[in-house]
């Protein structure tokens, strides 16, 4: 602008004073001029609204669609009666009075019932012990144990007991009354491995032996103790450790069988085979790389060794195996149950000392 550029370089004087302030006063007329036309053109279209003190327009009110006294008194709802029957449909009957339910369970199942070989609290226990009677495991409760709990633990170790601890929910879900140690007895007497030499010298025949290594189901231990005492086997032995023992369930499998064959449980696995190998006995163990059983002559004494499903016989227990011997798999099955393999081959070994 031309009058700012001469107002920077010269110095104003009254009369610069003078016009400057004269543009201001007409750019003010100006604009007041337009926000009145502005104002005049607003008031055009909204002519039946008043304005309000400030300029504003004032909200026409809507009526209230609940305001009685504006809409009048509402028409009377019909009744409803939920119990009104259609003029097409006949009337459903209804019985006169509802019939009690009530659920009474049978009067001779006892949830807390506990297993017929459990044994609880601490003197039942150490009486057991001392007694000599078998004992699968025995269960402790985690925390601080007294000088009885000690006693018992080492009186445990001594008889070779496999001690397991668990958390004190476990025993209360197992009994209620238990005094932090619950006890599993054998459901049957174990025998000596011994013992089945010596009935196999009585009877004059080879000792013919199954050794399970690491089969912990319990259905296949007895149905395994079932097939041995059919083909004439003089005994079954199992280790200690990892593996199921002679519970109500393997003998209640067995059907019977666990009364006519001896069942042995031994600590060591491995130091039993070699002692089996001194007093010449063949050992045969199953083993996918091993040789086709109908090939092996399984005649002479001899303990055939069956793993469990999926792992197989262990490494110490085939590397001190004298025989590897396998069953042909077709059809794309990978392996067979545990007492369905040791049927096969205790079947193969009664063929070959017929």
């Amino acid at each position: 602008m031309p009058f700012y550029d001469d107002y920077k370089k010269k110095k104003m004087t009254k009369a610069d004073h003078l016009k400057f302030d004269a543009r201001g006063e007409e750019e003010g007329a100006r604009y007041r001029k337009s926000a009145r036309q502005a104002d005049e053109q607003r008031r055009s279209f909204r002519e039946d609204k008043p304005l309000r003190g400030n300029g504003r327009f004032e909200k026409t009110e809507r009526p209230d669609k609940n305001d009685v006294r504006r809409s009048g008194p509402k028409p009377p709802r019909p009744e409803r009666r939920f119990d009104a029957q259609r003029e097409d449909r006949p009337p459903r009957p209804r019985p006169e009075s509802k019939p009690e339910r009530r659920f009474d369970p049978p009067r001779d199942i006892n949830p807390y019932e506990p297993p017929e070989n459990l044994l609880s609290g601490r003197n039942p226990i150490r009486e057991a012990i001392k007694s000599g009677r078998d004992i699968e495991k025995l269960l402790v409760a985690k925390g601080d144990l007294s000088g009885t709990a000690k006693e018992i633990i080492a009186m445990a170790k001594e008889a070779h007991i496999p001690i397991q601890t668990v958390e004190r929910s476990r025993l209360d879900e197992i009994t209620r009354n238990h005094q932090g140690m619950l006890a599993f007895a054998s459901a049957y007497r174990y025998y000596e491995v011994e013992d089945m030499l010596s009935d196999a010298l009585e009877k004059g025949e080879d000792p013919f032996l199954i050794v399970l290594d690491g089969v912990t189901d319990p259905q296949n231990l007895g149905a395994v103790i079932r097939t041995a005492a059919c083909v004439g086997a003089h005994g079954v032995i199992v280790p200690e450790r990892r593996a199921v023992g002679l519970t109500p369930s393997a003998v209640k499998a067995s059907a019977g069988a666990i009364e006519k064959i001896k069942v042995a449980r031994v600590t060591n696995l491995k130091r039993t085979l070699d002692m089996l190998k001194e007093k010449g006995v063949w050992l045969y163990a199953a083993d996918m790389d091993g040789e086709d059983y109908r090939k092996i002559d399984f005649s002479g004494p001899l303990a055939l060794i069956v793993g469990a499903e999926g792992e197989g016989v262990s490494r110490l227990v085939l590397e001190s195996s004298d025989y590897k011997v396998s069953l042909p798999m077709k059809g794309g099955v990978g392996s067979l149950n545990a007492s369905v393999a040791a049927g096969v081959l205790m079947y193969a070994a009664f063929g070959s000392r017929a």
